[in-house]
């Protein structure tokens, strides 16, 4: 398995170099600066960081769903409303050191578990389209959001729509310029691995994505872990939130889907669902928006040029490709 993902990494850059020979006037160099770029000075890897950091919380999101045979395609506004709920408690809490903090972690998390625990009810009650079902919570989430920043916290002296400003008590600290909520993404990690693989619940979760039908004629509550799946699938997605707001930007600054959550789950797919090995897929995949952002301001590639390299970079990443097939197929 490890094979067919070098392969496919090798693979998606060589398309991205032909596709570059037609597109822009010096491909090499633009290559170049896609995968180097990051990596040339301290800024441009702390950019990389801040890319990985939200796609790792959404990709474990993502994952411990697709790990039952349910879908969340909803961690997008599960993302957003754990933002708000930490921009409200950053900015009504008492501003008291440490407590303050946690609070404000923990409301960005219990709004994204509310939000990500509709679905599951409409899943769970009355069988309704989980896909469908998170899919339009999304644009709930964008709008309720939008509505709370404009009505109660807009900064209306920064000139354009962002909350205001959160006090320090309310922000997480930064090692070397990096959030650190890096440190808190590769901890869920672990706890999640070890809930899906090493506990009573957990196995029985994955029972229900393998055959759901077998798991409920031995006795397992499909129905109740369809619906506190996707709470804890929401509460992920809203530490995520909580995390950007109150580690990278000290503000709610979205007025449109930042993408985290779609990210996800390509994340969650290159990782094959397993939480172990979604730090690594993110770093992957935010490597490449990195790379492909540096590429556009250092060689004046269009945007849509970035958007096709991600695009077809995270299909081949996301394949599964037989290359043995392949190879006996060519020979």
């Amino acid at each position: 398995m490890i094979l067919r993902k070098v392969m496919s990494v090798v693979l998606a850059f060589s398309l991205s170099f032909l596709i570059l020979l037609f597109l822009v006037e010096e491909p090499a160099v633009s290559l170049k600066w896609m995968i180097f770029g990051p990596f040339s000075r301290l800024s441009r890897f702390v950019e990389m960081i801040e890319q990985i950091i939200p796609l790792i919380f959404t990709g474990l999101a993502v994952s411990v769903v697709f790990q039952t045979g349910l879908f969340n395609i909803g961690a997008e506004g599960q993302f957003l409303v754990g933002a708000i709920g930490a921009t409200t408690g950053a900015l009504c809490f008492p501003q008291i050191p440490v407590i303050h903090t946690l609070l404000t972690v923990t409301l960005g998390v219990i709004s994204g578990a509310v939000w990500g625990g509709i679905p599951g009810i409409l899943k769970a009650r009355w069988n309704a389209s989980e896909v469908v079902s998170s899919l339009m919570m999304n644009y709930i989430g964008l709008y309720f959001s939008l509505f709370l920043l404009k009505k109660f916290f807009m900064d209306h002296q920064a000139g354009y729509v962002v909350s205001y400003e959160f006090p320090k008590t309310a922000t997480l600290p930064k090692i070397l310029g990096i959030n650190s909520g890096i440190i808190l993404g590769l901890m869920f990690s672990l706890l999640l691995w070890f809930f899906l693989w090493k506990t009573r619940y957990g196995y029985e979760m994955r029972v229900i994505g393998k055959n759901r039908m077998f798991a409920m004629y031995s006795g397992i509550r499909v129905r109740k872990y369809m619906f506190w799946i996707q709470v804890l699938s929401g509460a992920v997605a809203g530490t995520a939130g909580a995390v950007e707001v109150m580690g990278t930007y000290g503000r709610f600054l979205w007025q449109e889907m930042p993408g985290y959550g779609f990210g996800g789950i390509a994340v969650s797919i290159l990782a094959s669902n397993n939480p172990i090995w979604i730090p690594i897929s993110a770093s992957i995949i935010g490597f490449l928006k990195a790379g492909t952002m540096i590429m556009a301001r250092k060689t004046g590639a269009p945007s849509e040029t970035i958007f096709i390299l991600q695009s077809m970079v995270i299909a081949l990443l996301s394949s599964r490709i037989e290359f043995g097939r392949v190879k006996r197929w060519l020979s």
